[in-house]
Formats: structure tokens, sequence, C-alpha cells
């Protein structure tokens, strides 16, 4: 080895160890900071995460019916040392962003959502008991009016997720709700998504249902106000019943594939 190379690597091994101790130190103050018991990315003003996620394979509901996602094992651990798999995956699969292009023209791919959008305030507003009544209801400006007489205003950047408690139906045909002519479930309104446009800061609407609109919708109304216009859907979350009404942060870890019109995401809430 040269005496150049000698050198270098000898200080860049002081550096690491520097790093190290100085990070262990810093780790150490932070420490005695945290509540007990806290991890240290929740030590500053959360205490729990929740998976706001659904696994998936090729039995997940899709909008289509059709499997979203087929799995081939490209090598495996007993030949070749290890484990591959080789995935074909619809974008909109399991729980999943709809970017603005999924309904627009020339609208922002998923790998153009500024990242700033996807760590947001969550505002969870409630119509389980109203849809166990009838599949086909929406969340409507009232709901909204409604969360926030009691809540307070919407934040700016907000996630605004409508809960119905349709996750518990996701292992069964009552998901999709397909009759032969339509699907039925809840989604948003129109005019729940306008206002949230014309009277808000919100920047993504979430569902936890197969679509943004609901299941009868011909005209996907919710989904041509809401995308075109710059913000982005998720579908399909889980777990909505496990965070509060208000004050919990949604982190949405959404796919960087360049031109991508949505895809499957892991979503979690810090509480």
């Amino acid at each position: 080895m040269c005496d150049a190379c000698i050198i270098n690597a000898v200080k860049d091994r002081m550096l690491s160890r520097r790093g190290f101790f100085t990070a262990a130190a810093t780790v150490g103050a932070g420490a005695a900071l945290a509540p007990l018991g806290a991890p240290p990315a929740l030590a500053h003003g959360h205490g729990a995460v929740e998976d706001l996620t659904h696994a998936y394979d090729a039995d997940f509901p899709t909008y289509f019916g059709a499997p979203g996602i087929s799995t081939e094992q490209t090598f495996n651990f007993d030949e070749h040392g290890f484990n591959l798999l080789t995935l074909t995956v619809n974008e909109h699969t399991g729980t999943h962003v709809d970017a603005p292009l999924h309904f627009s023209a020339d609208g922002a791919s998923v790998d153009e959502i500024p990242v700033g959008d996807l760590v947001a305030p969550l505002c969870v507003v409630d119509i389980a008991a109203r849809a166990a009544e009838d599949a086909d209801t929406r969340l409507t400006p009232d709901d909204l009016k409604a969360w926030i007489a009691a809540h307070g205003p919407i934040p700016d950047g907000a996630c605004v997720a409508l809960y119905s408690g349709w996750g518990a139906k996701v292992d069964s045909d009552a998901f999709r709700g397909f009759d032969g002519e339509a699907q039925h479930y809840p989604g948003f309104h129109v005019e729940a998504a306008q206002m949230l446009m014309e009277e808000t800061g919100a920047r993504s609407i979430a569902v936890d249902t197969l679509s943004l609109d609901h299941g009868p919708s011909a005209d996907f109304a919710t989904h041509y106000a809401w995308l075109p216009s710059g913000r982005f859907g998720i579908e399909n979350v889980a777990g909505l019943d496990r965070v509060p009404a208000a004050g919990a942060t949604i982190v949405i870890g959404a796919p960087k594939h360049r031109g991508g019109t949505g895809g499957p995401a892991r979503i979690f809430a810090l509480i």
C-alpha cells in the first residue's frame, strides 16, 4: 500500500472514531432529557407510532377486482445463499398514494410530490356510525364543520382522513362491495374536497376504502377536483381507529419512481 493510501486510511479511521464518540455523547445527552421508555426519534412530542398500512398480496382487494401484485422468487436462500423476489405491481394496490398525475394530463408525478407534504398534521373525520348503516355515505362539508367545531381549524399542510371502519372488512368481499353493477363503500363528497381546497391549507386527503370517491361513483368527481389541484390522495389506509381525531402526525413513505401516477406506500402516525 502506498504511503498516501496509509495516511488517508488512518485519517478516515480517526474521523470515524471521532464521529462515533461525538454521536455517542449526543445520544447520551438526549437520553437524559427523553421520557423514560420513549425511543429517541419520539423524544420530542410523540410517544407512540401506529402503522396505517395494510400488508398486501395477490388476494388484497383492488378497484378493478384483478390481483394487484404478483411475485416470483428469482433467488432463494437454499440455492443461492440469499432471497430475492421480483415483483409486478399495479401502482394503485394496497395502501397507496394517488399522485396529481393519476387524474390529470400533466400533474405532478409521485416522485415530484414535495417531501414537506409527506409529513403532515393528521385530522381524522369519523363517519363510521353512518357508514355502518349506509355503505354509500360520503364525508360532507357538514362533517368537516363538525370536526372544526370540536377540534379547531384544520392545520396548514394537513392530511384529512375519512374513517369509515372499512378496514375491518378488508379480508371479505364487503370491502369492495361489488353487487354485479357497482361497488359500495364510503368516500369524500366532491363538495367536501372543494371546501378543503377553498377554506383550508390541507394538502392531502385519505380514505380507509378503495377510492377517494364513494363506490357507486361513475364520474370520479372528487378525484377530478382534488388531484389536478396539485394535491394528492391516499387510499386503503389502515388503523385510523387507533389514532386520535387531532394531534397526530402522519408520515407518508411515498414511492419515488420517476413519472409514476402513485404507488404503494408505508404510512404511519406519530402520536
